[in-house]
């Protein structure tokens, strides 16, 4: 006798009726922002319309430890299916066969309409014709300023002197230390305050573009040229001689009033919702090159491990929709034209100007990515130490850029 004869009618209706598991995938992000965290987790939410059995774990790796902790995972038979990705990590990455291609699975998405990525910001996540990441923030790095120190100290903010064409890295200098010089506050922090550590590339990439330089080009190190040393000699200054940027080993924290201005994304306006000061935000500050805006991206993948690939693909395609990277536009610029160029990004987020939004398009448009390369992981371990003797009072600015040459070179 079969099983289903054995059965009585109603068991076996609900046999049929029910899955015969859940699908769970693992989406690694290096956000604990609860903002962020509950916009995730709507998108997740919006996927069930047309896959009910389907749970999205978003699995928070703090950024520092994220490649190394992600890479352990994957090495050690604990892969995640999908996750965030760093732009300067992903040359590794498609290079060690890590990441798989997503071209077929975005090309067959129902209305997913490829062309309306702009092709500058997808150009880090392909290879030849194959798209192996998909851009979900493609943000320029602005300068965060207490609006409330400037009045105080009697200084024109950035963003006016900006619309006076005097924002430059000279005018950075001097009203930072003119900030120190007025309070207890530092006038600058570096990003997140690891501009020493985990976000090197992060403090001193906008000064080096902005006096023309380059970090690498064409497998030849550019730190140690003169207009990278020019701009690294003036942040060394600005550190140890007029005491205006948080030193190593101090903390000056802009978001809680420890510094007047830091350089960050505008997914970070969501710490500003109860910062208790008047704020804003304005362009990087220009050099002898003229404007140079820096653009951070942070892709979406499939991993090569990942027990899922199939539906995990699908996922990307439904986060990476013209509808919801409008839903993301309030934390990260998109790379799609259409949202880019519409009302939904620059009234996206509620808490900064239209018109403010406005110049992180311009900045969006006519900025660079930040350095990248296959051998990031190794470029970033050699390079590590080398910076750390540099930030020191008595350094050698171009002996230690020459020494950082010295011990990337063989990587580039």
């Amino acid at each position: 006798m079969t099983l289903t004869k054995s059965l009585p009618a109603t068991a076996l209706a609900l046999i049929l009726a029910t899955p015969l598991a859940a699908q769970e995938l693992r989406f690694t992000v290096w956000t604990g922002n609860d903002a962020h965290l509950a916009m995730l987790n709507g998108i997740a939410e919006s996927f069930k319309e047309s896959h009910p059995d389907v749970t999205v774990n978003f699995e928070t790796i703090p950024a520092g430890d994220y490649i190394q902790k992600l890479t352990f995972q994957l090495a050690g038979g604990n892969p995640p299916d999908l996750g965030w990705m760093f732009e300067d990590s992903m040359p590794a990455f498609v290079a060690a066969g890590a990441v798989q291609e997503l071209t077929p699975a975005l090309e067959g998405a129902e209305g997913y309409d490829l062309a309306d990525f702009s092709e500058p910001a997808m150009g880090l996540w392909k290879d030849g014709d194959a798209i192996y990441g998909v851009p979900f923030s493609t943000s320029p790095f602005m300068i965060y300023y207490n609006k409330d120190m400037f009045d105080a100290a009697g200084l024109e903010d950035p963003l006016a002197l900006a619309a006076k064409g005097e924002w430059d890295m000279d005018k950075f200098r001097e009203v930072a230390k003119a900030l120190k010089d007025s309070g207890d506050a530092y006038g600058f922090e570096f990003k997140d305050g690891q501009g020493y550590d985990t976000r090197i590339m992060h403090a001193i990439m906008p000064p080096i573009r902005a006096y023309g330089g380059y970090a690498w080009q064409d497998g030849e190190c550019g730190f140690n040229k003169p207009e990278a040393v020019a701009a690294i000699t003036q942040l060394h200054e600005m550190i140890f001689e007029d005491g205006s940027i948080v030193p190593p080993g101090e903390q000056g924290d802009y978001f809680s009033g420890g510094s007047a201005m830091t350089i960050n994304q505008i997914s970070r306006a969501s710490r500003m919702a109860e910062a208790g000061f008047n704020w804003g935000i304005a362009p990087l500050p220009t050099g002898p090159a003229g404007a140079s805006p820096i653009i951070g991206q942070a892709g979406l993948v499939v991993f090569s491990e990942s027990d899922q690939p199939e539906l995990a693909k699908e996922f990307i395609a439904h986060m990476t929709s013209a509808e919801n990277v409008g839903v993301m536009a309030q934390f990260f610029p998109p790379a799609r034209k259409s949202v880019l160029e519409s009302a939904t990004f620059t009234e996206a987020n509620s808490l900064i100007p239209a018109e403010q939004m406005a110049g992180v398009s311009a900045a969006i448009n006519e900025g660079n990515v930040l350095p990248s390369h296959q051998n990031s992981p190794q470029i970033g371990a050699a390079l590590k130490p080398k910076f750390d003797a540099l930030w020191r009072a008595d350094a050698d600015v171009q002996a230690s850029l020459d020494a950082v040459c010295d011990a990337i070179q063989g990587d580039l």
